[in-house]
């Protein structure tokens, strides 16, 4: 079976998409033929009105055609879905389309994307959902049928990259972390992270736990200001933020030097946690990780397994959940070890590829 994955996101393009489908790229099988159809320098989607279309619909026809393609990966139900839907009334191929999370709840938003997107999904051969939130809210709007969709969820590599000691060494010195309990955000710091409810519930803590505490948060977004002022002058030493970009090395060491990493992400007006890739990376370091019970990120995390899952509304609950793993050294390694033993079995990236390509081969899903 020869295949098409065509997308406007792929590396070198930067972002938890691209990486995705780069990942998925790199370990799929050299038995299986697999093509790539991106959008590198505008070649999909040029900047002028009708010619967007016209550009990816000729440039996909065409591939498909010269190289006799038997399958399409929709990388994006809208545009790339309208033209593969399109062009499956022309060509012989079969499609699947992925959905992740935010491109599906941005496709139902308008009735007549919502019209189109219907169509585009009714005739797909499957549905690939990026987390099991997804693959509810499709069924909930479309009449697809359990046996269309396949859950194939983001991947990490099955082991963690070296940690570079001197970096360690580094961080905890200049922070004077020797006998503090580190609590570590990273990413992007938007509304549903759930910074701002996690810096009241550190607020919340009382003495002395408070005391040995320290918390920070890494990342940079539109609410970093407003989370800056958020914090009460007497928290200063307690929480930290660091903006900026991290190197891979950076990030790894902040992961293992952490005890506890907190992202309580919420659902805010659509804009949800499709999966929380960082989550699993942490338990790759054998960190246990505090989550809010929200878009896929049950996925994600088991709660009492390889971390806690909280309400992200409920500060208290927050709250309840540092100070629980705060006191407990041996809970926190309990949860952390199972953590990066599920990480490495179950999302390691040749997994989640084999399961792709299992259920695209099989009729009876």
């Amino acid at each position: 079976m020869k295949t098409l994955l065509f997308t406007l996101e792929y590396p070198p393009f930067k972002g938890g998409v691209a990486n995705y489908y780069g990942n998925l790229a790199a370990h799929w099988p050299r038995e299986e033929p697999l093509s790539i159809l991106d959008n590198h320098q505008g070649r999909l989607l040029p900047r002028h009105g009708f010619l967007l279309w016209l550009s990816s619909l000729c440039t996909a026809g065409r591939k498909i055609r010269r190289e006799k393609i038997d399958y399409v990966l929709v990388g994006q139900i809208l545009p790339l879905g309208t033209v593969t839907w399109i062009l499956s009334f022309f060509r012989s191929f079969k499609y699947a389309v992925f959905l992740h999370g935010m491109d599906f709840s941005y496709a139902l938003k308008k009735p007549r994307k919502r019209f189109l997107s219907g169509l585009i999904l009714k005739r797909a051969d499957k549905i690939i959902c990026a987390n099991s939130y997804v693959a509810r809210q499709v069924r909930e709007f479309y009449p697809v049928g359990q046996k269309q969709i396949i859950i194939v969820n983001p991947g990490v590599s099955a082991l963690v990259p070296e940690i570079k000691t001197t970096i360690s060494e580094n961080l905890k010195s200049r922070y004077n972390l020797t006998g503090k309990t580190v609590l570590l955000t990273l990413g992007r710091l938007v509304r549903r992270k759930g910074v701002d409810y996690t810096i009241k519930a550190v607020e919340a803590i009382p003495e002395p736990l408070i005391d040995n505490l320290i918390y920070f948060v890494i990342g940079a977004g539109p609410e970093e200001e407003a989370l800056h002022r958020l914090v009460s002058p007497r928290f200063a030493a307690q929480i930290i933020f660091l903006g900026g970009e991290l190197s891979d090395d950076e990030k790894w060491a902040w992961l293992n030097l952490c005890d506890i990493f907190i992202m309580p992400s919420r659902d805010i007006d659509g804009d949800f946690e499709g999966f929380g890739i960082v989550y699993l990376e942490a338990n790759l370091c054998g960190r246990p990780v505090i989550a809010g019970d929200s878009g896929g990120v049950r996925d994600a995390v088991i709660d009492g397994y390889n971390g806690l899952l909280v309400d992200p509304e409920d500060v208290g609950d927050i709250r309840r959940a540092i100070m629980e793993l705060a006191t407990d050294a041996d809970r926190r390694q309990q949860l952390g070890e199972q953590g990066r033993a599920r990480a490495q079995k179950e999302f390691s990236w040749d997994e989640q590829t084999a399961r792709l390509i299992t259920g695209l081969k099989n009729k009876n899903l």
